[in-house]
């Protein structure tokens, strides 16, 4: 109850607070000016792009075999982490065979989270480097992201194997959870940069056939196995991180010749009969997700991830951003109720989430994505106005952020066929 009054008064205080806003400003007093719905993202984002790349250019290439997991049952190659709310069951043996038992919102800081961040890092790098060639088309940034794609998907002895069967893996158990598939949500941007980079000489065919290979075998695991197929059911963040990384791949050219529109067409079909009516009520809002811990992140997260499933599976012919069911609504409903919270704070119907709450919202794409979808220049207004991916924020925090590179994601690439 303590902590339910607690974030209950943050609301209060942001909302009084917004009382003495000026019109037409957002909560940190950035003026909400009118403009079109096609901004120059490569021309707004270019000296924040040129930034992270310098600082990508010095990253080391780390693939998971780079830091070995003790706990795990599988080898050097296999991805493993472990849920961080989980302890050994006996106070002080953690050596212990017996499951880890889960405490609350108590974090375990011994949990195995390292592959975790180094995919979050592999994601970061990869697309700072790519969206670096493609503004100055200097091959030096493409050479240095082919280095991480080779050590991650190609060579032999450092490639990742192509699923999670550990993921989140309770120890004691003899595998992972479907929670766990939310963690290589950096991996969709990393497929899309592999659209980008066959316009230079980074990646020779045989590393793109490698790559294209790596990405196809993993989202056959992810559609399916077990797994795969609870995180798909799920009726919040993770089952929409199954749906966007599901179209990253199938978009990217790593399923088929040019895209898998098979696949692409079953996920729309999914999108249509599942995804809305599990994850979504009649005014917009996303229910599963607003009694986390964290619900005003988890909810921008959450409206991220499905408004880039949309933009990926979108064609000529078929339009998920107009889909709407006959009693409820489709996606433009849920930007509609989240854009007055993602302008101003003050207003989020919900608790203040637990931690971090004043990092957020950030530059959200899907204000970008939406903005442009329905014709809406408002949202877009408020995306250039908003901060950046904040540098200095929590790793949480970071990683509530689904892409870091929206060039990647406004600009259409070159279309070059994947390796059969």
């Amino acid at each position: 109850m303590r902590d339910a009054s607690r974030r209950m008064f943050c609301v209060a205080s942001l909302a009084t607070a917004a009382s003495f806003a000026s019109p037409g400003r957002g909560i940190y007093g950035q003026a909400l000016s009118s403009g079109g719905i096609r901004p120059d993202v490569a021309a707004i984002d270019h000296d924040r792009i040129l930034t992270m790349a310098d600082v990508a250019m010095g990253q080391p290439v780390q693939p998971i075999t780079s830091i070995p997991a003790k706990r795990s049952p599988g080898t050097a190659n296999d991805y493993y982490s472990e849920p961080e709310d989980y302890f050994p069951a006996g106070a002080t043996d953690a050596t212990s065979q017996a499951p880890w038992v889960r405490r609350g919102n108590t974090i375990n800081s011994d949990a195995f989270a390292a592959h975790r961040d180094l995919v979050y890092s592999l994601g970061r790098s990869v697309a700072a480097l790519t969206a670096a060639f493609v503004v100055t088309r200097e091959d030096r940034y493409a050479a240095r992201a082919s280095e991480h794609l080779r050590a991650w998907f190609v060579a032999p002895g450092t490639r990742m194997t192509p699923n999670l069967q550990f993921a989140r893996r309770i120890p004691g158990m003899p595998a992972g959870k479907p929670e766990g598939l939310i963690e290589t949500v950096p991996l969709a941007e990393v497929a899309r940069s592999v659209r980008f980079l066959p316009n230079s000489n980074a990646l020779t065919p045989a590393d793109l056939t490698a790559i294209h290979n790596w990405f196809r075998e993993y989202a056959a695991w992810m559609n399916e196995s077990r797994m795969g197929g609870l995180a798909r059911d799920m009726k919040d963040q993770h089952g929409s991180s199954w749906l966007f990384q599901s179209a990253a791949y199938a978009d990217a050219n790593v399923v088929g010749l040019t895209s898998d529109d098979t696949t692409l067409s079953a996920l729309r079909h999914h999108f249509r009969t599942a995804t809305l009516r599990a994850e979504m009520n009649g005014n917009g809002i996303f229910p599963h997700v607003v009694s986390s811990p964290n619900p005003y992140r988890d909810c921008l997260f959450n409206l991220d991830l499905l408004c880039l499933a949309c933009e990926l599976m979108t064609t000529r012919f078929d339009n998920p951003w107009e889909f709407e069911l006959q009693d409820g609504p489709g996606l433009r409903a849920a930007v509609a109720f989240h854009y007055p919270a993602i302008a101003n704070r003050a207003v989020w119907q919900y608790p203040a989430d637990l931690a971090h709450f004043k990092d957020l919202p950030g530059r959200r794409i899907s204000l970008l994505l939406a903005g442009r979808a329905y014709r809406h220049p408002e949202y877009v207004d408020l995306w250039r106005t908003l901060q950046p991916l904040p540098e200095i924020a929590a790793p949480e925090v970071l990683r509530s952020f689904a892409v870091t590179q929206p060039v990647l994601w406004f600009t259409p690439p070159k279309l070059v066929a994947a390796p059969a």
